[in-house]
């Protein structure tokens, strides 16, 4: 995919990520106290209401889409100056990212189905592999300064 497409698909995430956060900052408390109420949770060692965990859990969803659709519309105006395998490789492990942990957090908040908690974590693992790549998109030779001098070239 190009860079203007992972450009674009960073700008819908973080477009995305506003309207959930704004959702969930003037009506979800409301929706998710009645849904949740009176069912509890441990966390920290100290008994939460459900709605106040899953609306922190939903808000956790919307923050990490924004914090790497951001990081897709970088990885996308890299690949538009300077191509390489380790940035497409990252803009495809921020969207999976966003989808998988996001996306469960969402799911599991809205619908109560705990299970989708297992999936969280994969999306998690897709952002560390997504900053590791850009990491070594970042390293990387320009292409033109690999072509004028072949030992550079990577």
């Amino acid at each position: 995919m190009t860079g203007s497409r992972w450009t674009s698909l960073g700008a819908i995430f973080c477009l995305f990520s506003v309207a959930f956060g704004a959702f969930a900052a003037h009506g979800l408390d409301r929706v998710f106290v009645e849904k949740y109420s009176g069912r509890s949770r441990e966390v920290g060692g100290q008994t939460v209401p459900l709605a106040t965990k899953f609306l922190n859990d939903f808000k956790t969803g919307a923050e990490y889409q924004m914090y790497h659709g951001l990081a897709l519309i970088a990885v996308g105006l890299i690949l538009d100056r300077r191509p390489s395998r380790a940035a497409s490789i990252a803009a495809w492990m921020f969207a999976a990212g966003i989808v998988l942990f996001s996306g469960s957090l969402y799911v599991l908040t809205l619908t109560g189905i705990t299970k989708w908690g297992a999936v969280t974590p994969l999306g998690g693992l897709a952002f560390l592999v997504g900053w590791f790549f850009l990491s070594l998109a970042a390293l990387g030779k320009p292409a033109e300064v690999a072509r004028k001098s072949p030992d550079l070239a990577l």
